[in-house]
């Protein structure tokens, strides 16, 4: 008896987890117009708080998940990496990624992965689609700025990173310019 509640038990739960996997992802919200308003106000923010609030309100909308199973998998994902799970935090990016292959946002966690485990190259392809997707997505822009120096390609580092000052000034990263500029570009 036992070994049959458990048989229907684990049969149903993998009729739903593959009926979850059949669904194709749907489109997430359109961001565009208000990630455009925070570029445009991050601009003429007047200091690093209120330019940091708006960062903020721009990481709120990149990581709105087209649905609940994708939510639930980048959450799953920025959990796992928050208590050092590379490995977890990667598979749940993955998973993300072969399920939304039109979020940014999968991409651009799955690049932060690689690039925290040092595989530039990977992060490096990660983030390009992550701009493919979403070409006002500061924070992946950066990332590859991040991603170049860590290849050691210092013109290509300089040139991502103005890319992204000129859509958001307040990045942590904007200390680095300065240093790139004299590095052998």
């Amino acid at each position: 008896m036992l070994r049959a509640c458990i048989t229907s038990i684990f049969f149903a739960s993998s009729v739903f987890a593959s009926s979850v996997l059949a669904e194709e992802c749907p489109r997430g919200p359109d961001i565009s117009a208000p990630l455009t308003a925070l570029i445009e106000q991050a601009s003429a923010a007047k200091d690093v708080r209120e330019g940091q609030r708006l960062s903020d309100k721009m990481w709120e909308l990149w990581t709105q998940a087209p649905d609940a199973y994708a939510q639930e998998l980048l959450d799953e994902g920025m959990g796992r990496r928050g208590v050092y799970d590379f490995d977890g935090a990667y598979k749940a990016f993955d998973a993300l990624v072969a399920y939304c292959p039109n979020y940014a946002e999968g991409y651009n966690q799955r690049a932060f992965i690689s690039y925290l485990r040092q595989d530039f190259a990977a992060a490096e392809v990660d983030l390009l689609k992550t701009l493919s997707l979403s070409p006002d997505h500061v924070a992946a822009q950066s990332g590859l700025a991040l991603t170049y120096i860590g290849l050691n390609r210092m013109a290509e580092a300089y040139d991502a990173l103005k890319i992204a000052l000129a859509k958001n000034p307040w990045i942590p990263e904007r200390g680095l310019l300065s240093s790139l500029k004299g590095s052998s570009i």
